[in-house]
């Protein structure tokens, strides 16, 4: 199976980290449940949501990048998922040297072949066009996000989704947890 993953929230728990960042320049003036329910649909939306302005998404980006990759670790059970796929991709918004960073960090550079990263000059999520691109050079099964915008593409494409750790409808498959994906997943054979 080759899977294309989404990277934030999906192969490594970011949120609690981002969700701290916007808190603190929010100047904890919001509850963290409601900042993270925002991330979720995307970072545009919550930038919107909380009216922010240039100068504190300036800021949040700066905090981003000073983020040590012990503050962003993969999901548990995840490894084995990417051992047994044929292929493993990997669309993301973040800039490249970041998931480099992160991936190296972890040791988890030999799982991915191909990478679309934020600084690559497709356009945002939900455009299916970094998805076409990956599907082309790699044949996509399976794709998996943890946001309505990571599977829309793929559901365009008429490639299987899954949505990880997030009950919206539209997915082909839900799991809250990577221990329980070959339960869930038919696999191709």
């Amino acid at each position: 199976m080759n899977i294309l993953w989404d990277f934030d929230g999906t192969l490594f728990n970011t949120y609690p980290a981002y969700t701290d960042i916007f808190y603190e320049v929010l100047e904890q003036q919001r509850p963290t449940e409601e900042i993270l329910q925002h991330l979720k649909i995307s970072f545009t939306h919550a930038v919107k949501y909380f009216n922010l302005t240039e100068l504190q998404i300036e800021e949040i980006f700066r905090r981003e990048e000073s983020l040590q990759p012990e503050q962003t670790p993969p999901f548990p059970d995840l490894e084995n998922i990417l051992r047994t796929a044929e292929k493993n991709v990997i669309m993301t918004h973040k800039p490249r040297r970041e998931v480099i960073q992160i991936l190296q960090h972890y040791h988890w550079e030999s799982y991915f072949v191909d990478i679309v990263a934020g600084d690559d000059g497709f356009p945002r999520k939900p455009d299916p066009a970094s998805y076409l691109h990956l599907h082309h050079r790699n044949r996509i099964d399976f794709i998996i996000g943890d946001r309505e915008i990571d599977i829309l593409p793929g559901k365009a494409l008429g490639i299987k989704t899954c949505l990880f750790q997030n009950e919206t409808p539209g997915a082909d498959f839900y799991l809250t947890n990577y221990r329980d994906f070959f339960n869930v997943i038919p696999l191709k054979k």
